[in-house]
């Protein structure tokens, strides 16, 4: 069999895997499965992997960001013998499957990015080849060349419409990030039919003006020789990402062929058994993989396999001519932390002056960035605001800019915050124990809701500095200040959300960040100055709750976060000065407190006791930890912070007269903490 001729029958196998796992499910999408194989196909031939270990440093990745094409991943991940298999595509899309509607990283072997949502992916890609320009810039050496990895990307029309990924792709194209090849598959079908009826601009024209390169491959259906062409031309580039623009007919073969019909439905069982026989299939069998095609992929493995061997051997040689950059890349692989970090955290006493969280928290970096070289981050265009940046530190920029270097640890991201949010995920999924933050204000974070939830369901251990995190920001007014942000994000599975009330709390969040390794945190912090905590310890906060102010049998408990804690101490004075016994409990993450054990949190938010919550923002999620919630379920107001707290009654007076209220209420009463329910 010639090289040209297996080469046709690896592709229609790839393709008919695709359709065969569709069909079965009775579910997906098998039209970009078929339009992409042959690009699929050359990639994959000549990407460096290890499908025995996932985790390879310096392996090549590969993103779908159409990842309603994950029929054609999945066949591809069994052809080239990572843990997945037959077995698996016939349980495509069904429960507990290893094979669900999209990719999923903790899911499926091979799989790098979760992607689905649209556009995310692209961006995702964008932080992987950004990690890798910081990884190699810090290691490698002009004898010895540790990472050189590409990553590589399929995106659909639907991808380049979402917004999120042009934010990416504008500052892939700024920082020249010539390791990034991307594959459009010009197909002009989405959901709604031809692109014609919402989706005509020139992309090509777009991406150029980004800065990235561009190759074209017309007839990319059938044209082997013209991708792998394209591949050897995009690899040429020295100072730009690559767009390989793909033409493609969606569903290539089929009797749907070129129609929005073919996209997000099965085939029907004639047209199946029609595309087996023209490629010299039988049409009764499925899920079929021919000796020679199963050969053919498994000598590329072999050939990987070698290239992998040879790096470690190469990675051998490094650290015994370089040890200490050769044991901290080692260390970083075993995903452990430098020792000692955390003696780095500053601490603070009651005598230490008022200061604003925010500042608290460039202070948390600045101690934690020199002796932790994985800890790297940026600012969504706010870094006067959000206080995220080392002083004398290095912006990542590309050396012919001037403006910095790729070692450097310092990410520019501009006013692209969805954009950020996605490529911190890219970042974190590259490995290298990367921790990585990204600065906004709170309320900004919410046009990153789409990467932050993907976070989470992903399991990237990314943080957020959300500085100016209330009304107290003051004059800015209603469209900046979050009063709904936290209950939503609380609301999210799998994310912590940290509201530190002074400094050691604040450290406290970023030891909980830094330790992570499965799943994201967002720190909120204020404006405005918060003075140190009479009881408050990095240790007490660690547990995500704790009480601040104690009394034997106390008539009320307030439970408060952030700015708050403070307010609700003096508040608790006033109440001693009416005879009334009251409790301070501070509450800066409900996440982490919820891991505690149950009779550690119930000793915290006891029964018998009717408890108050103070947070200077919707009362929605209070409930699982008080009987009554004061809070702003409106939105904010323009003016001085110290007038709109007063206006709003957040103040001594105000908290101590509705806890007044509360043990009023219940007395009398036989009170459960909220803590105590059926299940």
């Amino acid at each position: 069999m010639t090289s040209a001729t297996i080469d046709q029958k690896a592709v229609s196998t790839i393709r008919l895997l695709a359709v065969d796992a569709v069909a079965a499910a009775n579910s997906g999408h098998p039209g970009a499965p078929l339009g992409l194989a042959p690009a699929a196909h050359v990639l994959w031939k000549q990407m460096k992997f290890n499908p025995r270990d996932t985790k390879w440093v310096n392996r090549d990745r590969f993103v779908l960001s159409n990842g309603h094409a994950c029929a054609l991943l999945y066949s591809l991940l069994v052809l080239f013998k990572f843990d997945l298999h037959v077995s698996d595509l016939k349980q495509f899309r069904q429960l507990g499957s290893k094979t669900p509607g999209h990719p999923e990283v903790l899911d499926v072997p091979g799989v790098e990015v979760t992607t689905g949502p649209l556009g995310q992916g692209i961006a995702n890609a964008v932080g992987l080849a950004i990690a890798q320009k910081q990884f190699a810039a810090t290691y490698n050496k002009p004898d010895i060349t540790i990472s050189d990895n590409y990553t590589y990307a399929f995106l659909g029309d639907g991808c380049l419409m979402e917004g999120v990924s042009g934010e990416a792709s504008s500052l892939a194209g700024h920082l020249k990030l010539n390791n990034l090849i991307a594959f459009w598959d010009d197909n002009k079908i989405s959901i709604d039919g031809s692109t014609e009826v919402s989706f005509d601009e020139d992309v090509i024209a777009r991406y150029r003006a980004y800065g990235w390169n561009i190759v074209e491959v017309e007839d990319a259906d059938d044209n082997l020789e013209a991708i792998a062409n394209a591949i050897v031309e995009a690899k040429k580039s020295k100072d730009k990402p690559t767009l390989i623009k793909l033409v493609t007919i969606i569903g290539y073969g089929s009797l749907a062929q070129g129609t929005h019909g073919v996209h997000g439905s099965p085939l029907k069982a004639d047209d199946i058994k029609q595309l087996k026989t023209k490629w010299g299939f039988n049409p009764e069998e499925s899920f079929a993989i021919p000796q020679e095609v199963s050969d053919y992929y498994s000598s590329h493995v072999q050939e990987n396999i070698k290239v992998y061997n040879d790096w470690h051997a190469t990675f051998k040689a490094y650290k015994e001519k370089y040890p200490k950059e050769g044991a901290e890349i080692q260390r970083r692989l075993d995903g452990k932390l430098p020792e000692g970090w955390k003696d780095a955290l500053p601490r603070f006493t009651p005598a230490d002056k008022a200061v604003a969280t925010r500042k608290l928290s460039e202070g948390v970096i600045s101690a934690l960035s020199p002796i932790i070289p994985e800890f790297i981050g940026g600012s969504a265009d706010l870094t006067p605001s959000n206080l995220t940046k080392v002083a004398g530190s290095i912006d990542f920029q590309p050396p012919s800019s001037g403006l910095g270097d790729y070692a450097g640890r310092y990410i520019r991201y501009g006013v692209r915050e969805h954009g950020m949010g996605a490529i911190m995920n890219g970042i974190a999924a590259f490995g290298a124990n990367y921790k990585n933050y990204g600065g906004t204000f709170l309320n900004f974070v919410s046009y990153a809701a789409g990467a932050v939830r993907l976070s989470a369901l992903s399991h990237h251990p990314v943080t957020w500095v959300a500085t100016h995190d209330s009304i107290g920001l003051g004059e800015d007014g209603p469209t900046h200040q979050p009063i709904e942000t936290l209950a939503h994000f609380r609301a999210i599975p799998n994310l912590s959300v940290w509201r530190p009330a002074d400094g050691n709390e604040t450290s406290a969040a970023y030891l909980s960040a830094v330790e992570a390794t499965s799943h994201p945190t967002i720190i909120a912090l204020t404006r405005q100055n918060l003075p140190q905590l009479e009881g408050s310890s990095i240790e007490a906060a660690s547990k995500g709750g704790y009480t601040l102010i104690k009394n034997d049998k106390p008539d009320v408990i307030i439970v408060a976060s952030g700015s708050e804690v403070a307010i609700s101490v003096d508040a608790s004075k006033k109440l001693a000065e009416e005879g009334i016994k009251a409790n301070v409990v501070s509450l800066p993450d409900f996440f982490t407190f919820d891991k505690q054990s149950f009779d550690y949190k119930l000793s915290v938010l006891p029964d018998g006791v009717p408890i108050m919550s103070v947070e200077v923002m919707s009362t929605f999620g209070w409930s699982k930890y008080s009987h009554e919630q004061f809070g702003l379920n409106r939105f904010g107001a323009s003016g001085k912070a110290p007038e709109l707290y007063k206006y709003f009654e957040f103040t001594p007076e105000g908290v101590a007269g509705r806890a007044a209220k509360t043990v009023q209420f219940y007395k009398g009463k036989t009170v459960y903490s909220p803590l105590n329910t059926a299940f």
